[in-house]
Order: structure tokens, then C-alpha cells, then sequence
């Protein structure tokens, strides 16, 4: 049995979770972006508490590590890296366009094979960070930014339904409307989450501690 703490925030909503294997035993969110770097501590040593359980007890942490927003990224990965450091625990990277697509593959209305999964993060303009892929979750096309046009995804969607969502979807929405096209704006990541991060646990697939980086996906530029 892995007792995993879980840390997101990588969107407008921040959450920490304490897992046992697949199972969530308890849950914190807050869904005020600014004050997400206040609300993790508190958030951790809140579950902690109510779970009786010490931070030493736990076997790794895990972190959605982007892309997403560039602020919540570097909280939630900094966060963890000092907890991993501190107790001497693992780390686990997840990947933010992994779990939304597992949690497409959750939420979708269609099971089918001959479907494809497109989770869309919001880069502002009309721009979007996706991916795409299989009904196995492998990825089809790799992890990319895009901009958004009616023609975004034109050919897949000729020879397959395409299951979009996250909040970048709604860009596509405004522009084209199709029968193969599926639309799932609102997606719940605690259990992708907790499910990726237990498997990455038994496959004792962790990250480095001191040079393990959020993956932005795009070039950043910040201001001097």
C-alpha cells in the first residue's frame, strides 16, 4: 500500500491530495489562483492531520508539473522538491495533458476504440497547449502549442470522434461545431491524478530532486 501526497496547481483550482494506492482518503482545494503558494502548507499539514498521518509516513510525492500556468507551476513543483529533499521521499513528475486526458477517457459519453482524446490548456490569445491521443491513452501527436483555428484537428476528426476539453476548449467551441467533435469543458483531475501517480509509484518512475524543472512547454520570458 503507497500512501502518496499529491500536488496541483497548475490551473485556477489548486489541490492537494492524500492517497492509499488508487483511493483518495482526503482532498483540499482552492479556487483562488493568487493565493494558491498560501494554500498549499496549511492544505498539507490540514489532510495530514485529519488522516492522522505524518509527513514521514508518506512513501512519494507527487507534483502535475505542466504545462499550465507558469506561477502555479513553480509553486507546486518548489513545494514538493522541499518536502522530497527534507523527508528523503521520491518524487513523481505528472505530466498536465496525461492526466487531462485520462480524464477525458473517464468523462467521455462515447466508448469506443475509434475515439481520440484532445485535452486543450489555455495559453491566452487563441493560442493552446494539447496533445492528442489513442483510446489506450498512448500519445498520438506529441505534446505541442497551437494555435487555435477551425481547421485544428480538421483531418482527424474526417476518420474518428475527437473528445476535446480542459479550459483552453472553448476557443475550438466558438469556432467549429462538427458531429465528430465531443465537448467536455469542465474536467476533474483528482482521480487521473491519484490513478498516474500510484502507477508511476509502482513503476518506480521518480524524478531528480535538485534538477527536476516545471515543463512550460513554451520558451518563458520573465521581466528583470
Amino acid at each position: 500500500m503507497a500512501l502518496i501526497l499529491h500536488i496541483n496547481s497548475a490551473f485556477e483550482t489548486a489541490s492537494v491530495i492524500l492517497s492509499s494506492d488508487d483511493e483518495i482518503i482526503f482532498e483540499a482545494e482552492n479556487n483562488v489562483r493568487k493565493d494558491h503558494a498560501s494554500f498549499l502548507e496549511p492544505a498539507i499539514k490540514r489532510i495530514c492531520h485529519a488522516a492522522q498521518a505524518n509527513l514521514n509516513n508518506i512513501d512519494a510525492i507527487s507534483v502535475v508539473n505542466g504545462p499550465g500556468s507558469y506561477t502555479g507551476l513553480r509553486v507546486s513543483l518548489s513545494s514538493a522538491k522541499a518536502i522530497c529533499y527534507a523527508l528523503q521521499k521520491p518524487l513523481i513528475l505528472l505530466n498536465t495533458l496525461d492526466v487531462m486526458a485520462y480524464a477525458l477517457k473517464l468523462q467521455s459519453p462515447v466508448k469506443q476504440e475509434n475515439i481520440l482524446f484532445c485535452p486543450l490548456i489555455d495559453a491566452r490569445r487563441m493560442e493552446v497547449y494539447t496533445g492528442l491521443y489513442d483510446y489506450g491513452l498512448n500519445l498520438v501527436k506529441s505534446y505541442s502549442a497551437e494555435v487555435i483555428t477551425s481547421d485544428f484537428l480538421k483531418e482527424e476528426r474526417t476518420r474518428a470522434i475527437v473528445v476535446a476539453g480542459g479550459n483552453g476548449s472553448q476557443k475550438l467551441q466558438k469556432l467549429t461545431q462538427n458531429k465528430n467533435l465531443i465537448y467536455i469543458n469542465r474536467l476533474f483531475l483528482s482521480r487521473p491524478s491519484v490513478i498516474l501517480g500510484n502507477k508511476a509509484w509502482v513503476d518506480q518512475k521518480f524524478s531528480d530532486i535538485i534538477y527536476s524543472e516545471p515543463f512550460y512547454l513554451k520558451q518563458v520570458y520573465f521581466k528583470k
